[in-house]
């Protein structure tokens, strides 16, 4: 018996109000106690006068009168020796429960006194009585106070181990006590050792409330041991495994593929149910829950739901047992409306959507595809999720309908006019619209007038002056351009369309000024193996060979340099300029060298002409011509000259 001293401090009347209250409850609790005291008292001396008066019985007075002892010393020594066992410190022996109470347990060993030990060292037993064999340790035969110290605790812990590993040999069902939850399962109380019970062991059936197990004592099956960390592993799990899988034998056994049977919703994962069937389980999937789509089976089944289920297979090895929703009603396609045909108008939600068209659900279980190419008159392409979402309700026609395969394909673009039936009246030929770039391609830019009706801009169309390598020089994708209608292909659903034509041709005026020739400024603003592109006044481009760009120092033409350039081919109908630079120097050499030709030429034939007329002379002279050759000579020393 434990006392406490409180000692209550306190200034205010509130607080000696508060202490008499405290000290009040403390005394009655003290007398509770001085009562329990002396009722455990007086059994012992009822024991101990029992004892007394048996003695009695067989004393002998008529020795005692005489002074007489009956016997030896010896003799009496060996029966009070007999009387009381010879119990050693620090040994486990067997003792019995003589009495109890809330706190405490009296425990008999056969020593000269009895034992008290805690009634929290038998928290494992809650039916723990009054004559039950327990062992103790003994810590002390005698304390200060002359009481015998045990302990049960200290004794199942020396033992506890060796019980541990029999238990494990033999299979033994055992008793423990659940003192407290951890993580992934419960600690247990096993003979004084803390074993672990895994969730997955305390039943046949996935546990959802744990805490409800706590302070049970509960019958374990020990299922491994690890000697090196002191680990034990216990299981309750093992002892109802044997029974049913008996009963699983005798149900499976009776299973009939087609027949209903009435089950219970144990588990609900994300791919299907799982049935109990009354001592064994079976699987519905996610897909015989419903003829319609399900997301999760939780849309359809909550757990511990009653249901009926019809058996689809089964398997005796591995006692798989494949369960049925959907299959106890009929099939939504046999009660799908008979009326229901090609190019009639239904209403549906979109249940599930891909990149190539979106399934709509018209009826329970009955689905129809929207193709992309359904859902718009335009031809570029395009996702389906451009046009729809899950969760949408659509109206929509159908474009076929397959009974026995239960196939519906169904389209929407079909509730709008086909924008191609009057082409020619809405789009005519050199009518202007603005439309929307989509794409690009090496040849040209593919463009949106409207919804369905597409065109394509031929790279050579983009502009009149300018040498377009890729359209990504001239516009943008999502940009709006001006278009000219060159051409329609109704039968191919196909529009040549212009962008240059919207001004007029500027080589009409270009061919009247760079005439072959002439001499222009231009500036070299690319330069490449085969030549170099020269800006030209009036936003046009010309082209020049390497060769023609050699400057009159021997030197070749950079970019960005200004230069005089002669046109020496102009080409109205492939829009080509062919400029040179060196031709302007050279020509202008070929000039000079052909003055100077002419001048040796004219020369040469006035000399000829000046001999002729002298040899004329010479047939003719006489000494009174001398003075006519004197001036002939002195003519033609001036035309030399």
């Amino acid at each position: 018996m434990c006392y406490f001293e409180i000692v209550i401090t306190g200034y205010s009347n509130k607080s000696d109000t508060f202490a008499a209250f405290f000290r009040n409850i403390m005394s009655n609790l003290l007398a509770e106690d001085l009562v329990k005291m002396a009722e455990l008292e007086n059994e012992k001396k009822a024991v101990k006068a029992i004892a007394v008066e048996s003695a009695i019985e067989g004393f002998d007075w008529e020795s005692f009168e005489t002074d007489a002892v009956s016997g030896s010393r010896e003799e009496l020594e060996k029966m009070y020796n007999e009387t009381l066992s010879t119990i050693s410190e620090k040994e486990v022996i067997d003792g019995t429960v003589i009495a109890m109470n809330k706190r405490e347990v009296v425990i008999n060993i056969g020593y000269k006194s009895d034992g008290i030990v805690s009634r929290n060292e038998f928290r494992y037993n809650p039916e723990l009585k009054v004559g039950d064999k327990v062992e103790v340790f003994v810590e002390s035969q005698e304390d200060k106070k002359g009481q015998l110290v045990l302990s049960h605790k200290k004794a199942r812990a020396l033992r506890s181990w060796d019980r541990v590993n029999e238990a494990l040999e033999k299979d033994e069902v055992i008793k423990g006590y659940i003192k407290c939850r951890t993580k992934g399962g419960m600690i247990v109380d096993v003979f004084g050792i803390e074993a672990f019970l895994p969730g997955s062991q305390i039943d046949v059936k996935p546990i959802r409330d744990y805490d409800v197990f706590v302070g049970k004592t509960m019958e374990f099956k020990v299922v491994k041991i690890n000697p090196e960390f002191k680990n034990v592993v216990v299981s309750h799990k093992a002892l109802i495994e044997a029974e049913l899988e008996q009963q699983k034998k005798e149900i499976i056994s009776k299973l009939e593929k087609g027949q209903v049977l009435e089950g219970t919703v144990k588990n609900i994962t994300s791919y299907g149910v799982f049935i109990d069937l009354g001592g064994v389980d079976g699987l519905i999937h996610i897909t015989d829950l419903s003829w319609g789509r399900v997301s999760h089976p939780e849309e359809i089944v909550q757990l511990d739901q009653k249901l009926n289920v019809v058996i689809l297979d089964f398997d005796d090895e591995k006692k798989r047992i494949a369960l049925g929703l959907k299959q106890l009603t009929a099939h939504p396609w046999d009660a799908l409306d008979a009326n229901l045909k090609v190019g009639d108008i239904v209403k549906g939600k979109v249940v599930v959507m891909a990149d190539y068209g979106a399934f709509v659900e018209i009826a329970p279980g009955v689905e129809g595809l929207i193709h992309v190419s359904e859902m718009s008159w335009s031809q570029h392409l395009r996702s389906a999720q451009d046009f729809l979402k899950v969760g949408e309700e659509v109206e929509a026609i159908i474009l076929t309908l397959d009974r026995d395969e239960r196939k519906m394909s169904l389209g929407i673009k079909q509730l709008k006019p086909d924008p191609w039936d009057n082409i020619e009246e809405k789009y005519p030929v050199n009518s202007r619209h603005t439309a929307k770039v989509r794409n690009f391609t090496n040849f040209g830019v593919f463009v949106e007038i409207e919804e369905g009706i597409d065109g394509l801009i031929h790279i050579s169309d983009l502009s009149w002056t300018k040498k377009i390598k890729h359209p990504a020089e001239f516009t943008n994708i999502g940009d709006d351009i001006e278009v000219v209608v060159l051409e329609i292909d109704k039968e191919n659903r196909r529009l040549s369309l212009g962008h240059k034509q919207l001004e007029e041709n500027p080589w009409d005026v270009f061919e009247t000024i760079f005439t072959v020739d002439s001499i222009h400024e231009g500036t070299i603003v690319d330069i490449f193996d085969k030549g170099a592109v020269i800006a030209l006044p009036y936003g046009v481009e010309g082209f020049a060979t390497p060769r023609h760009l050699v400057k009159e120092d021997g030197t070749q033409a950079k970019a960005e340099e200004k230069l005089a350039f002669k046109v020496i081919e102009f080409n109205k109908a492939a829009k080509r300029i062919i400029l040179s630079h060196s031709r302007i120097f050279e020509d202008e050499r070929k000039s000079e060298e052909q003055a100077a030709k002419a001048e040796q030429a004219k020369a040469a034939a006035s000399t000829k002409k000046n001999v002729k007329k002298l040899k004329d002379n010479l047939e003719k002279t006489t000494l009174g011509d001398i003075s006519e050759l004197a001036a002939l000579k002195d003519q033609m020393e001036a035309d030399e000259k």
